[in-house]
């Protein structure tokens, strides 16, 4: 049975099959044999002059067919060069469009979330899973599972740290990986890890993240990794209109989207 950190660690079970399901054979092990074909009796020669003929005629035939299917393909080229580009502007312009209406409507949305501005330790697995159920199901929750001893883990809570203040509607959250019940095997391989929560469901599994950030890196590489994978909305890219919309805060960090 494959467990939660088999799951996290994305470890698949294999399964075989026999090779005699695949080999062909019928179940009574006796292979198919292929019909004969009777001689119907009728046989018809053609002489040298004959064979002349159809040949030239064959390759008349086959010169006729090339300039019909290059005719064609210019034609269908014409046709492509015609409408191909602006079906495509068209799909690209109802993607985008899509795009930003959903961005702008989770920008609204996450005014009214609760702030938060800090990394909160969770100290077992009880405290994790408190801080995913017991949470208001429109914020986003990012869980750091580190291992004290590894530079790297150091290293992305440094980065939380800072990221918690700028995006203050995320709830940015660290536990040990043998607090929260995890195996030397995950202490090893797994970690660090970011796993992301959103509405009591896991909506990001980013496993060993040193993969793709390397041993040393800084805020700005979390917050790029974050943002490409769609969990962090681009504080610099908020419209101004969102901005000016919002409400001021006494240390001005009521909101994901402060740039300092």
């Amino acid at each position: 049975m494959t467990t939660l950190e088999d799951k996290i660690l994305g470890v698949k079970k294999h399964y075989y099959c026999s090779s005699s399901e695949s080999d062909g054979e019928d179940s009574d092990g006796h292979s198919s044999k292929g019909k004969i074909s009777k001689w119907g009796g009728v046989s018809k020669n053609t002489g040298p002059k004959g064979v002349i003929r159809d040949w030239q005629r064959y390759k008349q035939l086959e010169t006729e067919k090339r300039q019909e299917e290059a005719l064609e393909r210019i034609e269908l080229a014409k046709k492509l060069c015609l409408t191909c580009t602006s079906d495509t502007e068209l799909l690209s312009d109802e993607f985008l469009n899509e795009f930003r209406k959903k961005r702008m409507e989770e920008m609204l949305v996450s005014r009214s979330l609760p702030t938060f501005g800090e990394v909160y330790f969770l100290a077992n697995g009880n405290d994790f899973l408190d801080a995913i159920d017991n949470e208001n199901k429109s914020v986003t929750i990012i869980v750091h599972i580190y291992d004290n001893n590894l530079a790297a883990c150091k290293i992305m809570n440094s980065c939380l740290d800072t990221l918690c203040k700028q995006y203050s509607n995320v709830k940015f959250c660290k536990i040990i990986g043998s607090s929260a019940g995890m195996s030397h095997r995950f202490n090893v391989d797994g970690v660090p890890a970011l796993l992301v929560y959103k509405e009591g469901q896991i909506i990001g599994n980013f496993v060993r993240v040193t993969d793709e950030l390397g041993d040393e890196f800084y805020e700005g590489d979390v917050e790029n990794f974050l943002v490409e994978h769609g969990i962090l909305l681009d504080r610099f890219c908020v419209p101004d209109i969102i901005k000016q919309n919002q409400p001021d805060d006494d240390n001005g960090e009521g909101s994901d989207w402060s740039i300092e």
